[in-house]
């Protein structure tokens, strides 16, 4: 780890973290969810959604060739893993692993040709929101899925060692 509490495993290309702190009193809490001048990304918002994930389930393996992926963590814990699959990407064959919970939100940049899957490793429900680059099209759904035990990505999410 960094002294910010960066991981030194190496990234996939153009995947991004910024973890959020929330603003905290007496009647509760804020969290900024996502602001154009962080840099995390050049798309403008254009369609937002959220997600839950019960526990010790799992969503997964998708994989987008039109739209990234803007996902902001808001409760529960999920353990979200990316696998880089991206012919001619210099970090091809890459796997990321992180861990968000209510005490470490963050938002997480998936590129296109970025297969992803979140898991629910907590107790409760978890929740997200993804706000990608490109709205939902139902005609023509930029979702493509590989079951979770495949034979191109070289994870399983039995192995109680990860």
């Amino acid at each position: 780890m960094t002294p910010e509490g960066d991981s030194l495993q190496p990234r996939i290309q153009g995947v991004k973290v910024r973890y959020q702190r929330p603003i905290e009193d007496a009647r509760g809490e804020v969290t900024e969810v996502y602001r154009e001048s962080w840099g995390l990304h050049e798309d403008p918002l254009v369609y937002v959604y959220q997600v839950s994930v019960r526990p010790g389930m799992i969503k997964g393996w998708v994989v987008h060739e039109r739209q990234e992926d803007r996902i902001f963590h808001i409760m529960g814990t999920t353990r979200w893993v990316l696998y880089d699959a991206r012919e001619g990407s210099p970090t091809k064959g890459l796997i990321n692993e992180f861990v968000f919970s209510e005490k470490n939100r963050a938002v997480l940049v998936t590129p296109r040709g970025v297969y992803h899957a979140v898991q629910n490793i907590g107790t409760i429900d978890a929740v997200f929101v993804n706000m990608p680059t490109r709205a939902y099209e139902h005609g023509d759904p930029d979702k493509f899925r590989l079951p979770l035990k495949n034979g191109l990505i070289p994870f399983s999410f039995d192995d109680p060692s990860r």
